[in-house]
């Protein structure tokens, strides 16, 4: 009997000890489990908050065709983007007047939880006609306008368009400059406007062969003048033309 129990002890050791390894194990993988959760909740409600938003401002060098685009990525709108190569479009945006990019403190605007609406949405890509919207129109625009137009903000006036041009639910603002070719710019009107972040949409010409295409809210008609000439110098500012 002292045998047999003495011949007994030893396995039972050896089976406690097996256990005993793999309860180890189990809280181990669990530790790491509960670790890797916690650290991929933080990095996934990181993510969530910034709803596709970055606040990295490392400088990305984007190219199209002669012209090279320098910008911060937390200016650059879709995260595919934020890299520095060849691309045939780049889009941005700014929060307006400050002209900067997303941040914590600009968070409220970016999500346009603020009291007013304050970003404005840019495009370059190669220009495609050899008019930028100022110039296009005497030669096109004033044909599918309707006369007379209406005071708009900023002593700008606004014209609807006929049933031939095919914008419709669209209005044509236009603000005089002297001695050059009008302000001129198309912004949605009635429901489509009032659901829109950014309803007024111009293009101007920048760089070498590139068109710039900015949107933005309807209440900035008020200050064209300040708009337009702070965007066009942005632009120069971002742009390494001839390269």
């Amino acid at each position: 009997m002292k045998q047999a129990a003495a011949a007994n002890g030893p396995q039972l050791t050896i089976v406690d000890f097996k256990l005993m390894k793999r309860v180890f194990y189990v809280f181990a993988a669990l530790a790491v489990l509960s670790m890797t959760i916690s650290l991929g909740g933080k990095w996934l409600g990181r993510s969530i908050a910034m709803a596709g938003y970055t606040d990295d401002t490392t400088v990305h060098e984007v190219v199209i065709g002669n012209n090279v685009i320098a910008v911060p990525a937390n200016v650059i709108r879709f995260d595919q983007a934020r890299r520095d190569g060849i691309a045939s479009r780049l889009d941005l945006y700014l929060r307006y007047p400050e002209m900067d990019g997303y941040s914590e403190a600009a968070r409220d605007d970016f999500n346009h939880t603020g009291p007013s609406r304050s970003i404005i949405f840019l495009s370059f890509e190669r220009q495609v006609m050899s008019r930028d919207m100022s110039g296009r129109f005497a030669p096109i625009y004033s044909a599918l306008i309707v006369e007379p137009g209406t005071p708009g903000p900023g002593g700008t006036t606004l014209y609807g368009f006929n049933e031939k041009s095919g914008y419709f639910n669209e209005v044509l603002a236009v603000g005089n400059r002297r001695g050059k070719d009008p302000f001129v710019a198309r912004c949605l009107s009635g429901a489509s406007a009032a659901q829109s972040l950014a309803p007024c949409e111009r293009d101007i010409l920048v760089g070498d062969n590139l068109s710039l295409t900015y949107r933005f809210p309807m209440e900035f008609l008020s200050d064209w003048q300040a708009l337009d000439a702070t965007i066009a110098a942005k632009a120069a500012r971002m742009l390494k033309a001839g390269h």
